[in-house]
């Protein structure tokens, strides 16, 4: 009986210091867990931490590199707009170019138009100058022949009948507006006379004077279709 009990005391004892290995085993695996627990949690902030940082710089690189594209931006704008500029002066300078020419064409075109049309004037004014010179040609034949006519009774129908044919053909040339030029006793004009020859003048203020006309000059509307051939003093 002894023995049993002995044997159920020492049975208790060991089976207690089984519980008691037990507790101690589960304790320092709970402390062992608390560790692993608290390492995990240090070790997840450094993460945490670690990603701020990250983020932080990651941040500052996306900021310069919107920073580099904007100025970028801005002068590739700013590079446009010189060209563009230098595009508008381009255009503009071709527009005065062509300004310029357009003014001086339209310059050569309007002084081509008004001559022309002075030309045409003039053509109109002295057309029929051929038939005309022929008409003063017969106006000095008759001239001639009145003054080789005596002024007498036998030939005072002949003399009439030529100062009639000579006054027609006079009134002809009057309505074509031909005009005889005044030369006798004035200066001596290039433009309006012919000199055939120079004699001494009869008097000091006759030089380079008309002092006889050989044959009469005309104008047919202000222009010289027959210069007057003169004798001029010297």
């Amino acid at each position: 009986m002894s023995k049993d009990k002995e044997n159920i005391a020492k049975e208790n004892q060991e089976v207690e210091t089984a519980v008691n290995d037990t507790d101690n085993t589960a304790e320092k695996v709970e402390q062992k867990s608390d560790k692993t627990e608290d390492t995990a949690t240090d070790e997840i902030q450094e993460v945490e931490a670690e990603e701020e940082i990250v983020a932080e710089e990651i941040t500052e690189e996306n900021s310069k590199d919107d920073k580099k594209s904007k100025k970028g931006f801005f002068s590739k704008g700013k590079s446009k707009l010189d060209e563009a500029k230098e595009e508008l002066e381009k255009a503009n300078y071709k527009i005065a170019e062509i300004n310029d020419k357009y003014l001086r064409l339209y310059s050569e075109f309007d002084n081509f138009r008004k001559r022309t049309i002075k030309e045409k004037s003039d053509i109109y004014k002295t057309a029929g100058e051929d038939v005309i010179l022929s008409i003063i040609s017969i106006v000095d034949d008759f001239e001639r022949a009145l003054k080789n006519t005596e002024d007498n009774d036998e030939n005072k129908a002949h003399r009439e009948g030529l100062e009639l044919i000579f006054n027609k053909f006079n009134k002809i040339l009057e309505n074509k507006n031909v005009i005889e030029i005044d030369a006798m006793g004035k200066e001596f004009d290039t433009d309006l006379h012919e000199a055939i020859t120079q004699i001494p003048s009869p008097s000091e203020d006759m030089k380079d004077k008309v002092i006889d006309v050989v044959e009469k000059g005309y104008t047919m509307n202000d222009k010289v279709i027959r210069f007057a051939k003169v004798v001029t003093g010297m």
